[in-house]
């Protein structure tokens, strides 16, 4: 009887030792862990794309959270709303954090602060100043800021009142572009946590669970790790170039490549990099909202400036096409908001820079053009020879093999006049030898 009872005993000691050495590998494998999206930008389409794409994962690996580090001036209405959307969407919970000290969520990332299921700030740090404004800079007026405004208002409030904070003061974010520091935040229950570190941070979240996604809950306790990501160089690339002075700068020299390649075709360069900075112009064209005013006036700027190239106006065709591009410029972005606008002195010096080579260079190119070829053989039709030996003369500077038009023999210092020549060889046909004069046959 006791044997059967010692392996028995023996046999359950070797399973509890089996298990507790699979479950060790587990639980460090199970460490909670939090993704932190830095975003130091402003908000576009680019941008957009990255913190989305950061959500996603945070879902697909089993993050207990994304936090996005916040830091940004605002940006793009359309931009903001697909964030926004990401963020009420998503499956994970998602922290946005004004950090670190001296950051701020201005215009647009207000109202992402407001989407999400935790807002925090570090010390130090500001949110509002939601109000929309024109490309200008200056209000809208009457009925259609009435429209603009009071839409801002019912989104950022009604975000407000789903996650349980001050829906008044954060439509005053709006109506009155209302702007608060952290702890003034926090007072006015606008925002749900100020901390000034990561390990505060989740302290105070660990268990909450957010209003709007009952089935989560934050968990955040000791042991906490973070992955922190940034965007990628090939990201940043593409936030450079949908800055809108980078694209009037692609499309201008893209205008130009693609001229010069038409006017003198076979250089091949100038049309290379011409194509290649209009393709990149109008991505940022495609990525960014235009005015259509705008586009048309950029495209009649260019058939002016294609048209000084062909039809010399004596640079008022020029003169135009600079005008029509600064007004097209500056009017081109406008939908896309304030913080997206071509700077006017990048547009006038773009547009005396095509002025001058269309109006001036192409014009003198064209002149020249126009005017008879001053070289090649056929220049040398009339112009006195004078024999230097048997079928050879000596012509502008150049020594030339010849014969005669009725085949007489040319003799040496007699002055003959070219009649034409021989392509094929290479040969002058020159008039019959003039008499030599009897002064030059005596020396």
């Amino acid at each position: 009887m006791h044997v059967p009872l010692s392996r028995g005993l023996l046999l359950s000691l070797v399973v509890a030792a089996a298990a507790l050495l699979l479950a060790a590998p587990a639980q460090a494998g199970g460490a909670t862990r939090v993704l932190v999206a830095e975003f130091e930008n402003d908000v576009n389409p680019v941008t957009q794309e990255y913190l989305l794409d950061a959500i996603e994962r945070g879902e697909r690996e089993g993050f207990a959270a994304v936090v996005l580090e916040l830091d940004t001036p605002g940006g793009l209405g359309s931009s903001m709303r697909a964030i926004v959307k990401g963020i009420l969407a998503a499956e994970v919970p998602v922290v946005v954090y004004v950090a670190p000290a001296g950051s701020s969520a201005d215009s647009a990332g207000a109202v992402i602060g407001m989407a999400a299921d935790v807002l925090a700030m570090a010390p130090q740090t500001n949110i509002g100043s939601s109000t929309p404004i024109t490309t200008g800079g200056e209000d809208f007026s009457d009925d259609l800021r009435r429209k603009i405004v009071n839409d801002a208002a019912a989104y950022i409030g009604e975000l407000a009142r789903e996650n349980g904070r001050n829906v008044q003061e954060a439509r005053e974010m709006v109506t009155e572009a209302s702007n608060l520091g952290a702890r003034e935040a926090l007072r006015l229950n606008v925002v749900d946590v100020i901390a000034a570190d990561y390990a505060s941070l989740f302290r105070q979240i660990d268990g909450t669970e957010p209003p709007t996604k009952p089935d989560l809950t934050i968990s955040t306790g000791a042991g906490t790790t973070i992955e922190r990501i940034e965007m990628s160089t090939w990201k940043r690339i593409l936030d450079v170039l949908i800055d809108p002075n980078i694209v009037a700068l692609m499309l201008s020299v893209g205008l130009i490549g693609i001229v010069v390649e038409l006017w003198n075709p076979g250089l091949v360069f100038p049309g290379t990099v011409g194509a290649i900075s209009l393709v990149v112009g109008l991505y940022g064209l495609q990525v960014l909202p235009v005015s259509a005013a705008g586009l048309l006036l950029m495209i009649l700027a260019a058939a002016f400036f294609i048209a000084e190239a062909f039809i010399v106006s004596h640079g008022a065709l020029s003169v135009a096409g600079a005008v029509t591009f600064v007004i097209g410029a500056l009017l081109l972005f406008d939908p896309a908001g304030e913080a997206y606008q071509v700077s006017i002195q990048l547009a006038l010096a773009i547009a005396l820079t095509l002025m001058g080579l269309f109006g001036f260079g192409l014009t003198k190119a064209a002149t020249a053009r126009a005017s008879p070829v001053a070289v090649g053989t056929h220049r040398l039709v009339g112009e006195s020879a004078q024999v230097r030996g048997e079928g050879l003369v000596f012509v502008d500077g150049e020594l030339w093999r010849a014969r005669s038009a009725d085949g007489s023999p040319l003799r040496p210092g007699v002055r003959v006049r070219v009649e034409s020549v021989q392509q094929e060889e290479l040969q002058l046909v020159v008039a019959s030898p003039e008499p030599v004069p009897e002064s030059a046959e005596r020396t």
